[in-house]
């Protein structure tokens, strides 16, 4: 769970929830780093309720404010199922299948059988689905831009998903679905037949080009990537991951202002991709990124197009990125990289150091952030 409780969002989503953008700040920022490791201890519901409980908030009350809308939730694995109270052993109702996107109307707490992610959320017709299965969104859709400057212009999905054609002549030849939340460069405008305007996006790793439909793409703004606290200086500013709570701190001095839940590397079948231990720093960033690894044969393989707010650690990839085919944090995951919440991702990329400009395709310096991977338990 992180700060935002997995409500990322922008444009009309973003103002609307604009207030509850750091909820925990204000309290975190009146507790020392003594202070807030022995109220949260080694217990992660201590961690995620410190804060509720202190400000007596109720979770649907911090995610539905008086005014405010639930956004949608998108079904992101290949199926999930939808039961009649938010628990796994509460009657079975129906079944959802992978990008069917549905009304979210409510949030509950389930109890221990929920695992490390107590979080649910109840949908349209009624069932309750695990929220580790949903990718809160929204659709919202954009003016077209004709004229891109030859630097190109970063841009995010702003439905749900939008499926990307090898030629905007021909839509039903599709080279990638594009999600929500992912960034891509956008390179050219071109207008079809019907007069609709198409975004050529030149793919960043491999040398293919598809288009994507202009009016899906939120081109972003210098205010949405600006600096966060960057009136402090370098030494200022640390990141804490914890392992064993899956959990990230960042400090500005030795006040904790900003925490949320990670799912960092993990052990799979086929080897071991824990997140090393060990002191590191933000010094390489990237905007977007396609990441893709193995064949497609492999259950592990991978191929994501447009991973949002990447904050490499080593030279082997692994990074602090925004995730948008889970929404399943608190545990480890990964293949060694830090998955956050796309909005959180985004906090971290513009609150660390260097600073990126709002054209910055990639950016390394010799400097940045530090950041602590620990295998110990917060407080001990």
């Amino acid at each position: 769970m992180a700060v935002r409780l997995g409500f990322g969002g922008h444009g009309g989503q973003r103002a609307r929830l604009n207030k509850m953008d750091n909820p925990f700040r204000p309290l975190l920022q009146q507790l020392s780093r003594r202070e807030f490791l022995k109220r949260s201890g080694a217990s992660l519901v201590g961690l995620l309720s410190l804060p509720i409980m202190e400000k007596d908030l109720r979770l649907g009350k911090l995610l539905d404010p008086k005014g405010n809308v639930l956004p949608l939730g998108r079904i992101t694995a290949s199926k999930t199922d939808g039961y009649a109270s938010p628990s796994f052993s509460a009657d079975l109702k129906k079944s959802y299948w992978q990008d069917l996107v549905l009304n979210i109307t409510g949030i509950a707490l389930g109890g221990t059988d929920s695992g490390h992610n107590r979080v649910w959320y109840l949908i349209e017709d009624g069932c309750y689905v695990h929220s580790g299965d949903v990718q809160p969104v929204e659709i919202r859709l954009n003016s077209p831009k004709l004229d891109i400057p030859e630097t190109g212009l970063l841009a995010e999905v702003s439905v749900p998903f939008t499926d990307a054609p090898r030629d905007y002549l021909r839509p039903e030849r599709l080279r990638y679905r594009l999600y929500y939340g992912t960034t891509h460069w956008l390179s050219a405008a071109h207008q079809d037949d019907n007069g609709e305007v198409w975004y050529r996006i030149d793919d960043d790793k491999w040398k293919i080009k598809y288009y994507v439909r202009a009016a899906h793409m939120h081109i972003i703004t210098a205010d949405e990537v600006a600096p966060i606290s960057a009136h402090l200086p370098m030494e200022a500013k640390r990141l804490e991951i914890h392992l064993p709570e899956q959990v990230v701190i960042a400090y500005e001095n030795e006040t904790p202002v900003f925490m949320a839940r990670t799912a960092t590397g993990a052990r799979f079948r086929e080897g071991d991709y824990t997140t090393p231990t060990g002191r590191y720093m933000t010094n390489r960033k990237r905007p977007s990124r396609h990441m893709a690894a193995g064949d497609g044969a492999d259950a592990n393989s991978y191929d994501l197009p447009g991973v949002p707010w990447v904050c490499y650690l080593l030279e082997n990839g692994i990074s602090f990125h925004g995730t948008f085919w889970h929404n399943n944090f608190g545990r480890p995951r990964s293949h060694g990289c830090v998955n956050l919440n796309i909005a959180d991702a985004r906090w971290v990329y513009r609150w660390t150091y260097p600073s990126p400009t709002l054209q910055t395709v990639t950016l390394i310096e010799n400097a940045g952030t530090m950041v602590t991977v620990t295998d110990k338990s917060l407080g001990d």
